[in-house]
């Protein structure tokens, strides 16, 4: 099992490097979307991933937010720093290793009172490992990889 993850580690990273998905954004916006259109605030309030609404939008860092309630935009819209997810929702295990990758909604964790999301299961699995270690490199190199490809 440890030999699959070190592979599927490798691919990712290799992957990263050529990434034709990653952008300038400092926050991770498929179709425009922050979070591929989920409810930030909900991972911490509901401690699940609900999606977000038309209805209840706000634009924010040159992304469009989507909250599945008007007070959880307004909760974000007071604090948006707070709900938005490290790195602005890139992958955190590619940016301990350097690179700006995306993400699955389904491997969100909140850890000390932040939102983190991975490539993938096995990623995340990989992450969970040294996450503490993963997590100091990760927010070394985001100021200097957040506004870049």
């Amino acid at each position: 099992m440890r030999n699959l993850i070190i592979a599927t580690t490798l691919l990712f990273l290799a992957a990263c490097s050529t990434n034709t998905n990653s952008t300038k954004s400092e926050i991770f916006a498929p179709e425009g979307k922050a979070i591929k259109g989920y409810d930030p605030v909900s991972f911490f309030k509901e401690k699940k991933a609900v999606k977000g609404t038309g209805e209840f939008a706000y634009q924010w860092k040159d992304a469009l937010w989507l909250f599945s309630s008007r007070k959880n935009m307004e909760d974000f819209k007071a604090n948006p720093e707070h709900y938005t997810p490290q790195y602005g929702g890139y992958c955190a295990y590619g940016m301990s290793n350097g690179y700006k990758a995306p993400t699955e909604t389904d491997t969100w964790e909140v850890v000390n009172d932040k939102l983190y999301f991975n490539y993938n299961a096995k990623v995340k699995e990989e992450w969970l490992e040294n996450q503490q270690e993963l997590i100091q490199k990760a927010d070394m190199n985001w100021p200097d990889l957040k506004n870049k490809e």
